[in-house]
């Protein structure tokens, strides 16, 4: 099983905890954390491109010259897709980029992420994590005891206001539940600052 120090908000270690093997300690699958990251990035996509086609583009209700007997080719409109100002063939249409891979395969690119970073010694778990009011300095103080000087995922057991209000105004730093941790957003971020109670909810879920 894996260890890992267990930090306070001071940058103190206050002990050590074992991660689980099933989650934090698996071999790294790369194919499927491509996957994985290239799902998201496509449901992230806003699909609002349009361009419009000959039906829709103005102008062009009148043949421009007779069938037959001009010497120049038959034309039917001046919108056809030919023709300067006409209609785009094929061209892109609002629609949804998202899909889905299967269960599976998410569970094991999530385990597949956080492994990652137990390797590279890129995890920090907190023993708590808890602010008495929206404060963004004690949460830079914090990032500056435990030595995090680039883009860093902090993650709690559940949603802390406090938290999430202290931590928005910081570039490089996003705050997610132990519920919304997802590949992308770990992969991202250089640190993963994690508290000791969202550990134990991320192996519930996933071991």
């Amino acid at each position: 099983m894996p260890k890992v120090a267990l930090y306070n908000i001071s940058g103190e270690q206050v002990g050590e905890l074992e991660l689980s093997e099933a989650v934090f300690g698996i071999e790294p699958n790369k194919h499927v954390l491509h996957d994985a990251v290239v799902m998201q990035q496509a449901s992230l996509r806003q699909g609002t491109h349009k361009v419009k086609g000959r039906s829709e583009v103005r102008g062009g209700g009148r043949k421009p010259w007779k069938q037959k007997g001009t010497g120049r080719a038959r034309q039917g409109s001046i919108r056809s897709p030919q023709w300067k100002g006409g209609g785009i063939v094929f061209g892109p249409t609002p629609r949804s980029y998202a899909y889905k891979l299967p269960k599976k395969v998410r569970r094991l690119a999530i385990k597949s992420a956080l492994s990652s970073k137990v390797i590279e010694n890129e995890i920090i778990v907190l023993d708590q994590l808890q602010l008495s009011q929206p404060k963004t300095k004690e949460i830079v103080a914090m990032l500056k005891n435990l030595n995090v000087d680039r883009k860093a995922l902090v993650v709690a057991p559940e949603f802390d206001e406090n938290v999430a209000l202290s931590a928005r105004n910081i570039p490089g730093v996003k705050f997610v539940t132990a519920e919304g941790i997802n590949v992308l957003d770990v992969l991202v971020h250089d640190k993963l600052i994690i508290t000791k109670e969202a550990v134990q909810k991320v192996e519930e879920v996933l071991a």
